[in-house]
């Protein structure tokens, strides 16, 4: 692509179009009223793309380009990257690139589930087989590296899905492992390492998040009996908090400085991980006092459970979703529940706040959008797609057909509403196969 061409393709329609990385950590301004709060398959869809092979990571944006990651072939042989041009839809660059640790395509194992990060610079994507690729803007690969080649394959029979998060110069990856789990953060400008850290071995699906305490910033990991946190420049532990069980898939939510979210679930184990997982649904804040980090709970909710989508804060509320589809909103301030009440869906994808309105993407394809704040108030129910129309999801064929094995794959087929990204006037949302761009009908920037 000619430099001025770039250029103007990474200005876009606006220079706040920005969702850099997994649940838009440093994105930029959004006018609400920019947003459509209303869509059908034949309403308010700017366009929509087919990407090749399958991913369930969140699409990231810069300027006017929107990356996805994919995986492709029945070992997963194949990853793939490829950017968008977010005004009109159009397919700009596709990146193809071995995997270095194939295994079977399945529904039960991640495809592509790390959300990639991006900034002026290009954009780096991370595989669940290990893979890290970065790129410029041009798609040109900068550098590339195997964290499963240089430090052992990945044991869990389910895959990895933990997205990296970034500082201004560096990426940081999260590896929870039944193998090698570790911490690592390497250098943006050339792949190089520039910290690693141990971690003891443990099965795990959660992302790490960047949490900032009198200008300093940690990266917080909640994960399988632990919720720690190390000091960004140098990747020293800076505190560690282990009564906690169950936390093996959400996303610590920041929310305000020194302050997030831990969710937990007791999943299918029953057991000790269930009392223990009822104690670990709450609100966390790190207090600082001559260089010392101390953890401390600030409330804590036994009814609430996080599905895959993580709980979130917004204007004041804080906000939970069960595997059935119940909402729980409670005053982020002293944990006081305000409504518990039932949606259409479940989710897979974290909600958004815009405006007067909070977006729940259901996983199967309708999104609701409740009104914010203590009362509970449905405003629309949105379908993207029309349900008669989707194919089976192919690696069905692959699943092991087993009373078991047919009941989650009830859950697993078929298509998902798997991430989200908002900018100026459109919003993202990402399924397996399929890119959608929803924008308000003759109002786009």
């Amino acid at each position: 692509m000619h430099a001025l061409v770039l250029a103007l393709t990474l200005l876009g329609a606006d220079a706040d179009a920005r969702w850099p990385g997994f649940l838009g950590a440093g994105s930029g301004t959004v006018l609400p009223e920019s947003i459509p709060s209303e869509w059908a398959p034949n309403k308010n869809i700017a366009w929509q793309v087919t990407t090749e092979g399958h991913g369930q990571s969140s699409p990231v944006v810069w300027g006017n380009v929107v990356v996805v990651s994919s995986v492709d072939g029945d070992m997963k042989q194949t990853n793939i990257v490829t950017a968008v041009e977010l005004s009109s839809g159009k397919v700009l660059w596709v990146d193809k690139s071995d995997s270095s640790d194939p295994v079977k395509n399945s529904l039960y194992v991640s495809r592509a589930a790390p959300t990639p990060v991006a900034d002026a610079d290009g954009v780096v994507v991370y595989f669940e087989s290990g893979d890290v690729r970065a790129y410029d803007w041009e798609g040109k690969v900068r550098w590339n590296r195997s964290l499963s080649g240089e430090f052992g394959k990945f044991k869990n029979k389910f895959g990895l899905s933990a997205s990296p998060v970034q500082s201004a110069t560096t990426v940081i990856i999260l590896v929870d492992d039944e193998g090698p789990s570790y911490l690592i953060s390497l250098k943006k400008s050339d792949g190089t390492t520039h910290w690693k850290v141990d971690r003891t071995s443990r099965v795990s699906w959660s992302s790490p998040a960047l949490v900032p305490v009198q200008r300093q910033q940690y990266v917080v990991c909640s994960s399988a009996g632990s919720v720690d946190g190390y000091e960004v420049a140098s990747g020293e532990k800076a505190f560690s908090y282990d009564e906690v069980g169950g936390n093996t898939a959400a996303t610590p939510m920041p929310f305000g400085e020194g302050r997030f979210l831990v969710a937990a679930s007791p999943g299918r184990d029953g057991g000790e991980r269930v009392e223990l997982s009822k104690q670990s649904n709450f609100a966390m804040q790190l207090e600082l006092d001559q260089g010392k980090v101390t953890p401390k709970i600030l409330w804590k909710t036994e009814e609430a459970t996080p599905t895959f989508g993580s709980p979130m804060v917004y204007e004041g509320y804080a906000y939970w979703v069960n595997r059935v589809g119940v909402v729980y909103c409670f005053d982020v301030a002293t944990g006081e529940k305000k409504y518990a009440e039932r949606i259409k869906q479940s989710i897979w994808a974290t909600p958004v706040g815009l405006g007067d309105r909070v977006y729940f993407f259901g996983k199967d394809g309708t999104t609701t959008v409740l009104a914010k704040g203590p009362e509970f108030k449905v405003l629309s129910e949105n379908q993207l797609w029309d349900p008669e129309a989707i194919k089976p999801d192919p690696a069905k064929a692959a699943a092991e057909e087993t009373p078991e094995r047919r009941a989650a794959a009830a859950n697993f087929a078929g298509r998902t509403q798997y991430g989200v990204a908002v900018t100026p006037g459109r919003l993202l949302i990402r399924t397996g196969e399929v890119l959608y761009c929803v924008a308000a009908e003759n109002k786009q920037p």
